[in-house]
């Protein structure tokens, strides 16, 4: 991506754009070079927000990076704020080229690899907290687990200095879908994974007891992943005698659980066991010029070490899929990816809605306008690796590299996937002020502008505004995230972790109908 910056106040991202991006407020009749083209503006502009440099008639394209973003809904004269008023998506028909653009990976020698702090577990995967979990099998256990958790966190946990937490992982489902229906695979599949992420070190479930979702059909569908035992560790209220007694159950059953816990300690371990799940939320105009670049470059040193990044969020990279499809290690992944584009095509036409109904209110408050836009700016995220392989929600992630898993867009639903098919770590980007946290695994918070960076300083790990004015370059940037990934994954607490902050968003995605 070329980068030009003119008088600190607008930025022109490609050659081919009819359109630049103010980088602060600009007034009315502000007078714009871009090169030897000057332009004034018609209206006040917010910062982050399009100025169009050309006369664009209505039903053309308008481009940033190079890309369409959209179409004039009328004439825009050179100066005029381009936004909704002006500017939406349309039909168009991308150039998938699958494979086009895939290069090797350049690995860095496995005796030359950076290293990290982690827990070593016995199937070889390893993690970045040390990590004991209650988790629901049903909404209807959920007060009961969380009242375990803490009783648990006050009475027990100080006896095992080693482990870093117990976490109660609660949720609204479980019952009021059909036996064996797809739905409940998925939950059950996601609730199996957090049992078995690298960062629980022990885990204990905790049912009502007549739910549709059975602890036993749990186990038996996910046997290979539960390993040799006859039934891991499982309470039921109905089977305890009721509530009291089943915390005193509960209780009862965490101590040895924390006490094999406590046997891990951090050892040296290599980076190639980071397994980092790529987040934004609450974006903005910037997301895809300063922290979306700055994390893709941070992904591109993490794969070259052997490492695993997870970009997800289908919806949020509609527009923009052929931009992955180029770098697709094979026409396989390519055509799983385009696959899940069309389901969730599908899927919002079911339901009576547009995928452009993305972007939020926030993010057009902050710039974007149009899916396409967002899109091309969240898969920034990505870097430039080869696209590895593509998963289904909450899939076991076996491949190493850059891979996609398909989650919607809401940023709860979307990492729960992902941490259930195998992530430690989050790295999440946000303009607006995400305040995002996730237990088990920590999550770091990177701002694409110093304004809200200063704003909320307790909750913005890193500042990559620093891009927008120029103090620093992407890669710049992209080295500090990487090295302060190697900070967390060795036990240093991201802001978010440091508040307590993560147990609310767990959420699994369910899909059908509530009987």
């Amino acid at each position: 991506m070329h980068i030009s910056f003119q008088e600190t106040a607008i930025i022109h991202l490609h050659p081919d754009d009819n359109l630049v991006i103010a980088l602060i407020p600009l007034s009315p009749g502000r007078a714009l070079s871009i090169g030897t083209l000057v332009v004034k503006t018609t209206s006040a502009i917010n910062a982050g927000h399009k100025v169009a440099i050309r006369q664009i008639r209505a039903g053309e394209v308008v481009r940033r990076y190079g890309q369409i973003i959209g179409f004039a809904q009328k004439d825009i004269h050179p100066g005029d704020h381009i936004h909704t008023h002006n500017l939406s998506v349309g039909s168009m028909q991308l150039d998938y080229a699958v494979a086009s653009d895939t290069k090797p990976v350049p690995y860095v020698p496995t005796t030359e690899r950076r290293s990290f702090m982690g827990y070593k577990r016995a199937d070889g995967s390893v993690g970045t907290r040390n990590t004991v979990a209650v988790i629901g099998t049903v909404n209807c256990s959920s007060h009961t687990l969380k009242r375990i958790v803490a009783r648990a966190k006050a009475e027990l946990l100080p006896r095992y200095p080693n482990v870093t937490d117990i976490v109660a992982l609660a949720h609204k489902h479980g019952c009021a879908t059909r036996d064996g229906s797809p739905e409940l695979g998925m939950l059950q599949r996601t609730l199996a994974g957090f049992a078995h992420n690298a960062n629980v070190a022990g885990y204990l479930f905790v049912g009502l007891g007549c739910e549709t979702n059975q602890f036993e059909s749990l186990f038996n569908a996910h046997r290979a992943r539960f390993g040799s035992m006859n039934l891991p560790p499982y309470l039921a209220v109905q089977d305890e005698g009721g509530v009291t007694s089943t915390i005193e159950a509960g209780l009862h059953a965490l101590q040895p659980i924390l006490a094999h816990a406590n046997t891990f300690v951090r050892t040296n371990q290599s980076v190639e066991h980071i397994n980092l799940a790529l987040q934004c939320g609450g974006s903005d105009g910037f997301s895809g010029i300063s922290a979306n670049p700055a994390l893709g470059y941070a992904v591109d040193m993490l794969v070259a070490q052997g490492g695993t990044a997870v970009l997800s969020e289908t919806p949020e990279i509609y527009g923009a899929e052929h931009m992955l499809t180029r770098r697709a290690s094979n026409h396989a992944v390519a055509d799983k990816l385009i696959s899940r584009i069309h389901w969730w095509e599908e899927y919002t036409r079911t339901h009576g809605f547009e995928i452009d109904n993305n972007p939020s209110h926030g993010n057009k408050a902050g710039g974007l306008t149009t899916i396409y836009e967002k899109s091309l700016g969240a898969v920034a995220k990505g870097g430039s690796m080869p696209l590895t392989a593509v998963y289904e929600y909450a899939e076991l992630i076996t491949e190493r590299g850059f891979v996609f898993m398909d989650t919607p867009g809401y940023d709860p639903v979307s990492a729960t996937g992902q941490v259930a098919g195998g992530s430690n770590m989050i790295v999440f980007t946000t303009g607006r002020g995400s305040c995002f946290g996730f237990k088990p695994v920590p999550s770091i918070k990177i701002s694409t502008n110093t304004t809200t960076y200063e704003r909320m300083r307790s909750d913005m790990d890193i500042n990559a505004g620093t891009i927008i004015t120029g103090e620093e370059t992407i890669a710049q940037v992209g080295k500090r995230i990487f090295e302060y990934m190697i900070e967390v994954a060795s036990g240093k607490h991201s802001l978010s972790e440091a508040q307590d902050i993560g147990e609310e968003e767990f959420n699994p995605w369910m899909l059908g109908a509530t009987m």
